[in-house]
């Protein structure tokens, strides 16, 4: 199964039987080099390379798209999640084609399911039955639930503060949990030296080129659900870049299929504590932060894996980043709830977060897409914050209709 690579750092291309993780010529240039000084270099892309069925008039048959064939996907049926037209929201904030997909109903709560579906067909069919990655919760949790559907062997490397749902996921689907006392960076370093000493396919997140390309999915479907047409804004949480990236090259891959004109103008939405992409494109030149700060744990990274990738796409454009507060992330979580009906996790709210405090820059008439990652079952303790349980009452209608006046303002009169 030959693949063909491409550098994003150098340009440089290369065809492969085995699995590759990076540029070899960049391997050896920035060996060595300080980790600080800008994101991981020598990071791959796969060039969209149209298969004899990759459309079917106007619809883009999203397999064809990828670099391998999909042969599990009824045993995990990734992807193929709804979008939904929220009607209160788009009321509410002026927007008559606003769209949110639904990533939160993939198999284990997250969009990632798209980019581990795509890791165990390539350990598959390299005859591999181990997966090591590293994970902040959402990524190993999915590789850990793709795992138990193909059989595979799944070592996780966490670090120890990530969320305790994500992690008894991950346990329940018979993942082997390896808790690290540092940031998911150190995680992510040590998975890579294990899987260089001791074997296995490595799924991280960008060092992985099949990550990018399961994301880019999304964008395939987008289009399609839209009556083969694309959005023309998307806003998209953003932690290392990679799900940015994986949307952007859905969208690219369309626009050279030809069944696009051009790009949506694709949005960068990080947390303010954790926000080393934004503000890589603000300075115009890559900015790593020496630690981060935020609700949003899946978005929390100092060097993002992809970022270079991202950043690239940004210049390339239409693109731009936007900055969001905790605060902001937990009102657009409890907004996303009681408007919407949809409970998310503080990585997905933050892109509403992101359009709420960009809209004013928009068209209202612009057919708007907000992308939602990951389901909200997975950090309820971010939840618990949002909502206070009232002191059970006796069990009579009057100490009822009394808690509902004095909790909620409901006046319920007795005869």
């Amino acid at each position: 199964m030959k693949v063909r690579y491409s550098c994003v750092t150098c340009g440089r291309t290369l065809d492969a039987d085995e699995v590759v993780y990076e540029c070899p010529h960049c391997a050896r240039e920035t060996a060595g080099l300080d980790k600080e000084s800008g994101f991981p270099r020598g990071c791959l892309s796969v060039p969209f390379m149209p298969a004899e069925a990759y459309r079917k008039g106007d619809k883009a048959e999203v397999f064809s798209f990828l670099p391998l064939p999909v042969t599990r996907w009824q045993s995990f049926p990734a992807g193929d999640t709804p979008l939904v037209l929220p009607e209160r929201l788009r009321q509410g904030s002026g927007f008559r084609e606003l769209w949110l997909k639904n990533d939160t109903l993939n198999m284990s709560g997250s969009l990632k399911d798209r980019a581990s579906l795509l890791v165990a067909e390539q350990a598959l069919a390299h005859g591999e039955k181990r997966v090591v990655l590293a994970s902040t919760g959402n990524a190993g949790a999915s590789m850990a639930c793709v795992g138990a559907a193909c059989g595979l062997e799944v070592i996780l490397f966490v670090p120890a503060a990530a969320p305790r749902a994500k992690l008894l996921q991950s346990l329940l689907y018979g993942a082997r949990v390896v808790p690290v006392q540092g940031t998911y960076d150190d995680a992510f370093g040590l998975s890579i030296a294990f899987t260089r000493t001791f074997g296995g396919i490595n799924r991280n997140t960008a060092f992985n080129p099949f990550t990018v390309e399961g994301k880019k999915t999304v964008s395939l479907e987008i289009y399609n659900q839209l009556g083969f047409r694309a959005p023309n804004v998307v806003y998209v949480p953003t932690g290392d870049g990679v799900i940015f990236s994986g949307a952007c090259k859905g969208f690219a891959d369309l626009q050279a299929a030809g069944l696009i004109d051009k790009m949506p103008l694709m949005i960068v939405v990080q947390a303010e504590g954790s926000n080393a992409i934004a503000l890589s494109w603000k300075n115009d030149r890559e900015t790593v932060i020496p630690a981060t700060s935020t609700i949003a744990d899946s978005l929390s990274v100092c060097r993002p894996a992809a970022g270079a990738m991202a950043l690239g796409f940004l210049r390339r454009g239409p693109g731009r980043a936007v900055e969001v507060t905790d605060a902001e992330i937990s009102t657009a979580q409890a907004d996303l709830a009681r408007e919407a009906g949809l409970f998310v996790e503080p990585s997905s709210a933050a892109a509403w977060a992101g359009f709420m405090k960009d809209r004013g820059n928009l068209d209202p008439g612009a057919r708007v897409v907000v992308l939602l990652t990951g389901t909200g079952f997975k950090d309820t303790a971010a939840a618990e914050k949002l909502v206070t349980m009232p002191a059970p009452c006796a069990a009579d209608l009057q100490s009822a209709a009394r808690l509902l006046a004095d909790t909620y303002g409901i006046r319920a009169e007795m005869d």
